[in-house]
């Protein structure tokens, strides 16, 4: 009688028991652009006569 007491317990108690699957919820990505682009007046990567050659095409003999 006890062993089945013991067991009806163990059955209610873990009857309770309920498992949900985890629920996420993903936002769309927020985009931030610029307002303004400013780009310098000298840059060091390229002259202004498209006469630039990278040091690499250069020793290729490329330019």
């Amino acid at each position: 009688m006890k062993t089945v007491l013991l067991t009806l317990l163990a059955a209610a108690s873990l009857s309770a028991c309920v498992v949900q699957p985890a629920r996420v919820r993903v936002r769309s990505p927020v985009v931030l652009e610029p307002a303004v682009v400013v780009e310098p007046e000298h840059s060091r990567h390229h002259d202004d006569d498209g006469d630039f050659c990278p040091p690499g095409q250069a020793r290729k003999g490329r330019c």
